[in-house]
């Protein structure tokens, strides 16, 4: 399926953001660990949290989809089962890393794999600490990525982990921390990017029961032997997704109003706000709704995205239709996500007349975009952001555009209730 968009000059219109896939996953898989009954509202039915919850009810959850959004968990708590099966968690990151974890719960053994793309992703550093703890985990290749087989067993004791790749393997160590038979101390190494998503994750954690030490000064986590508890938790909306609502009503002139928003989020993407506030547009925040006001021109920027890298793809993208220049930077980890997104970003925008330069931790960007054909390289997020791009100077085709639904189902027809001329093909 492809995207054409055209050029639109003006939006205007209330939506609500999408779930949170973040918060999505996170509740799924510890309304999972909890026992008894727990319900998860406003939750996201997307490709990566149906991959998280399938993984959990392969280990032993019994969940109910509801017509209002609802899900309703049973789960197994402190003792979930070993799959009848291979676990295929399609192209979800999130579920892979924090279910390798859990997974050592289980006994007997559990194997993981993906599709092409989630094969490609680092592992290494989490099964290696993961080791440490006394669970026995390998890639079945040996060359640290998926397959994985995971030997149930998680005996806990002290650990490290590099914090310079990816805080999900943080995440995970952490959501399986309180069933260990023993304490779990994690040192994180070096330094600790994504940390807003740690953060969520030890949000969701005390929401269900689990709390936790963090030291600060040495980057370090202490975790008790505890137990989740089942509870009725509703998920926030998705800064990362709303990012293309906001970047369409930045780029456009516009009088757009997003709600379930708050601002206190935990969420790293909260920092879109910022950005395209100081690329022109109007920011106001109205309890748990923002307004944004855009006057159709952008200014370039210097952004550093080291806390919020899913907002690499939307920032390049406002970038390529804004005056001057934008710089990126501080954001390698983004290398390791769906696609390579520095490489990838960088090749289409070419494609369609930007003067983009690839760095190792970022890009410069230097406006000029026209219209013309690009390809999403199977990556939800190049979609939607290059869709912004198509708003802007119109005639644009995005092919293989159907991924979106791996975070947000709906994106062309959300777009479109603004006034965003944007079509399946």
């Amino acid at each position: 399926m492809e995207l054409t968009v055209q050029r639109t000059e003006s939006v205007e219109g209330t939506v609500k953001a999408p779930p949170s896939k973040s918060y999505s996953h996170r509740a799924f898989i510890l309304a999972s660990l909890a026992n008894g009954r727990s319900v998860v509202r406003d939750a996201l039915y997307s490709e990566d949290t149906l991959a998280s919850l399938e993984a959990c009810r392969a280990l032993g959850a019994e969940f109910e989809r509801k017509s209002d959004g609802d899900c309703l968990i049973h789960g197994f708590g402190c003792s979930p089962s070993t799959p009848e099966d291979v676990l295929d968690v399609k192209n979800s990151g999130t579920t892979l890393r924090i279910m390798t974890s859990v997974s050592a719960l289980a006994p007997g053994f559990t194997v993981f794999t993906g599709d092409d793309s989630l094969r490609q992703r680092p592992m290494q550093d989490l099964l290696d600490s993961l080791q440490n703890l006394g669970v026995n985990a390998h890639s079945t290749k040996n060359d640290g990525k998926a397959p994985l087989i995971v030997e149930g067993g998680f005996k806990g004791g002290k650990t490290s982990i590099p914090g310079n790749v990816s805080s999900q393997f943080i995440s995970s160590l952490l959501i399986a921390a309180p069933y260990a038979e023993n304490p779990v101390d994690i040192n994180v190494k070096g330094d600790f990017i994504s940390k807003p998503y740690v953060d969520m994750t030890t949000d969701v954690m005390k929401k269900f029961g689990v709390n936790l030490d963090y030291d600060r000064k040495n980057n370090s986590f202490h975790v008790e032997p505890q137990t989740y508890k089942s509870r009725d938790y509703t998920i926030e909306g998705d800064y990362s997704s709303a990012s293309y609502i906001i970047g369409a009503a930045a780029a456009l002139k516009s009088n757009v109003k997003i709600k379930n928003l708050f601002k206190d989020s935990k969420q790293g993407d909260k920092q879109i706000l910022d950005i395209v506030k100081e690329m022109g547009a109007e920011v106001n925040f109205k309890k748990d709704e923002v307004v944004i006001r855009g006057h159709g021109k952008l200014n370039g920027v210097e952004v550093n995205l080291e806390n919020a890298p899913d907002l690499l793809p939307t920032v390049a993208a406002l970038g390529a239709i804004a005056e001057g220049v934008t710089t990126i930077k501080n954001v390698a980890h983004a290398r390791f996500k769906e696609t390579d997104r520095i490489h990838t970003c960088a090749l289409e925008l070419s494609k369609i007349g930007v003067n983009v330069k690839e760095k190792e931790d970022g890009l410069i960007i230097k406006g000029g975009a026209n219209g013309g054909i690009v390809k999403s390289h199977g990556d939800h997020r190049l979609v939607m952001a290059l869709s912004l791009v198509g708003l802007k100077v119109g005639n644009l085709r995005i092919e293989n555009a159907s991924v979106y639904d791996v975070s947000f189902p709906k994106f062309p027809e959300g777009m479109k209730e603004l006034g965003c001329k944007i079509n399946q093909v």
